[in-house]
């Protein structure tokens, strides 16, 4: 088996990896380290869960030059949530030492940001409109750059930030080393990064059948009236230590959450409309399992790597195959066993067979103990109780929609 050594990684980052329980490389890192400590430009796809990361931060702190007071590297990311997410797994490279991170995205103070440029900033790692803010303002220098990182390629696209990133990679040296990292590689991706690389190695790492080696799924038939009853009946069967439910909108996550709570649940929901702040709070609450259910859409969800999540339910089915691979992705990490189960109504049939032909495997039914005439019946409650903390934070979420809604009325 290949270790860190092998890949030409030095004894202090293999120490620190050791020290936080990462010993061996995972397929994307025996790939793609040795690429980027050689100076190759890489095109790298890869399902989220894979490591992808580690991948780049491993060989970016190898060379990092720490004399050189100027930025050195970007990382390009969709979302506030993976900016802050890959920070926080950079910041552990960087403990006791004289580097600096900046994490810049929308949501918090700029000129808090700006301020912390003044401090010798060796990596950047920002969401597209933000990073333009900056440039704009002059307030982020480009021109030492080494290494340009752009991460979730796909959903960056996806998103509509195309233009964003071109104006972005404007603005970085010619000459420097381009890293293009994304869970699906498709034409639009694949023919964005070309140009932007030069001479790229090209990386492809399949994991589905991995990741579903390790996660038991399962599927249940409802009707939009009998929806949400079935959830509640799954979720209290299973008592998940921690759950992410996913719903394809805003509107779904909100009206979900709100009846969820109203039922006992110790739930959150989680999507952009959300101020960052609480947004933050509630991915710290989250990751230190103050909460067991995070109701989300896929856009707020991309990307996290949250250790301990048990269960993953589809409320909606998503659009794409790969939408729920990247959905399920976030349970059986690391060797460890994952359970999802999606909720199916006869107007899903379509986008369940393109999904079942794209796992190449039917998935099992699940039988539950009502039948659908009967869950119309029935209000089924939570059977875990609210933390304190958890009431006080959804009571005042619910004052402020009784708030909104009085204000709305009076229009």
């Amino acid at each position: 088996m290949m270790n860190f050594k092998d890949l030409k990684v030095k004894d202090e980052i293999v120490s620190a990896l050791a020290n936080k329980g990462i010993k061996t490389p995972t397929p994307i890192q025996e790939e793609c380290i040795p690429l980027i400590l050689n100076g190759k430009d890489v095109i790298a796809e890869a399902q989220t869960g894979t490591g992808k990361t580690l991948a780049f931060l491993i060989p970016f702190f190898q060379t990092l030059d720490t004399k050189n007071k100027a930025v050195q590297g970007l990382i390009v990311t969709p979302t506030r949530e993976l900016a802050i997410q890959i920070t926080s797994e950079a910041e552990k490279f960087c403990e006791g030492k004289d580097i600096n991170i900046l994490a810049a995205y929308g949501g918090k103070d700029i000129s808090s940001q700006v301020n912390k440029l003044n401090n010798n900033i060796s990596l950047v790692i920002a969401t597209p409109g933000r990073l333009i803010d900056h440039l704009k303002r002059n307030t982020i220098n480009l021109k030492s750059l080494k290494t340009l990182i752009l991460d979730e390629a796909d959903q960056m696209l996806l998103m509509g930030f195309k233009n964003e990133i071109e104006e972005i990679v404007k603005s970085c040296p010619k000459k420097r080393q381009t890293l293009c990292f994304s869970a699906t590689i498709s034409s639009e991706v694949k023919k964005l990064a070309y140009r932007f690389t030069n001479e790229p190695a090209l990386v492809v790492i399949e994991k589905d059948e991995v990741i579903l080696e390790n996660i038991k799924q399962e599927l249940v038939e409802v009707s939009d009236r009998t929806k949400q009853n079935a959830l509640c009946t799954v979720l209290n069967e299973d008592n998940p230590f921690m759950a992410i439910i996913f719903c394809r909108t805003k509107r779904r996550v909100d009206d979900l959450e709100e009846v969820l709570y109203s039922r006992g649940y110790n739930c959150q929901k989680l999507h952009s409309d959300i101020k960052q702040s609480k947004r933050e709070q509630i991915m710290k609450s989250y990751k230190n399992a103050e909460i067991q259910y995070l109701i989300a859409t896929d856009v707020a969800a991309r990307g996290l790597d949250i250790s301990g999540v048990t269960h993953i339910y589809n409320y909606d089915i998503p659009e794409k195959p790969e939408g729920y691979i990247h959905r399920i992705g976030r349970t059986g990490r690391a060797g460890h066993k994952g359970y999802t189960c999606m909720f199916v109504a006869q107007k899903d049939l379509p986008l369940l067979n393109e999904l079942q032909k794209h796992i190449k495997m039917s998935i099992p039914h699940r039988t539950l103990p009502y039948t659908r005439e009967e869950f119309n019946k029935i209000e089924v409650r939570s059977t875990r109780p609210l933390s304190r903390k958890l009431k006080r934070i959804n009571a005042e979420a619910k004052q402020k929609r009784t708030a909104s809604n009085s204000r709305n009325s009076r229009r």
